[in-house]
């Protein structure tokens, strides 16, 4: 069942509305059509009882504000470009510099900051939410017409399905993703440094300093407090900040994770919180995943006036590589005519009753 409901309106005097996808169950994925948004997501523990495990805010207000990209549908490209340039058939093309000396997810007004036309679709075993926008050749200086449709499902089980396409009319880069913080005990429960992290991967790309742009190398996570591959619970990682190069250019985990699996579809990610035994697993055709801690976030009046301050959430943001388009080693993100941007990522909220 898909129902909407009035959400606030912009300055402009445009209203925006909130889309919500309910299961027979009774959980649930809302977001609005302001930057594609997710706004919650809630779910059962092992008892059954409901929460709200997406950080968020209750009005537009908030989200037109500094959110920290809480639940953004993010684009053109998700992650950082070093000094905001990269040369494409002979043309250097100069972005934005809205993170310090360098790019960040799309710019000054990316893809979370426009108006998506929502489409809903309901079927017997989902709902699905239909976003599109076309973004103009020049916009953020990124070349080409890029047309864009996100489509967000949800699943009678639990399934909350992200497919990310796209086409353009010269030849550009493009690398999205979804900038939701998870919190697997509730949004407002406090931190995530209780709850356990596995990720599939036997390497990081490492950052030069505190601007996190990639050196362009990677490092083994053996013996370090990257390796997430048996899981880790995380704040015993966090209490390695000071000591850890790494982690302390950051504050903490805000690092790609080169996925073992590639670029073939599977399990980059699983989560779970022992004391809900909540758990999510995150499954996609990308060859890395954006681990955020949330390590620099305080940000006041979150959903029911929670003040989101460190480690409040986490981000697994499925990805092509950060500062890829001036690092050929770690693959392309390259988009041509006549090419199709085409990928997806599921996460999967489940149980554990042990």
């Amino acid at each position: 069942m898909i129902t909407t409901k009035p959400f606030g309106q912009l300055p402009s005097g445009q209203a925006v509305t909130q889309y919500t996808m309910t299961n027979s169950s009774g959980a649930s994925v809302s977001l609005i059509d302001y930057g594609g948004i997710v706004t919650s997501i809630i779910v059962p523990d092992k008892n059954g009882n409901m929460a709200d495990v997406a950080l968020g805010f209750d009005n537009i207000e908030s989200y037109l504000a500094d959110h920290g990209c809480m639940g953004d549908t993010v684009g053109r490209y998700g992650n950082r470009i070093a000094a905001g340039r990269f040369t494409l058939e002979g043309v250097e093309y100069q972005l934005a510099l809205n993170n310090g000396k360098n790019h960040l997810h799309g710019g000054n007004v990316g893809f979370s900051q426009k108006m998506w036309e929502i489409t809903p679709v309901e079927t017997m075993f989902e709902d699905a939410l239909k976003l599109h926008y076309v973004s103009p050749d020049g916009e953020e200086n990124y070349p080409g017409t890029l047309d864009v449709t996100v489509t967000y499902s949800w699943s009678e089980d639990n399934h909350l399905g992200i497919r990310y396409e796209a086409t353009t009319d010269k030849t550009t880069h493009c690398n999205m993703t979804n900038h939701t913080y998870f919190n697997l005990a509730g949004h407002d429960h406090g931190t995530i440094c209780d709850q356990v992290l596995h990720i599939d991967a036997d390497a990081i790309t490492p950052v030069i300093d505190g601007g996190l742009i990639p050196t362009g190398d990677y490092m083994a996570v053996a013996g370090t407090p990257f390796d997430l591959r048996g899981g880790l619970l995380i704040g015993a990682g966090l209490d390695e900040t000071e000591e850890n190069p790494q982690l302390k250019y950051a504050g903490g985990y805000d690092h790609n994770f080169v996925l073992r699996k590639g670029d073939a579809f599977g399990t980059a990610a699983f989560m779970i919180d022992p004391e809900s035994g909540r758990t999510m697993e995150v499954i996609t055709d990308q060859p890395g995943v954006q681990f955020y801690s949330a390590c620099q976030t305080d940000i006041p009046g979150g959903k029911g006036g929670v003040h989101y301050g460190k480690y409040s959430g986490l981000c697994l943001e499925t990805q092509h590589f950060p500062d890829t388009p001036n690092n050929p080693k770690f693959g392309s993100t390259v988009l041509k005519p006549g090419e199709k941007y085409d990928t997806t990522t599921i996460y999967v909220f489940g149980v554990d009753d042990e």
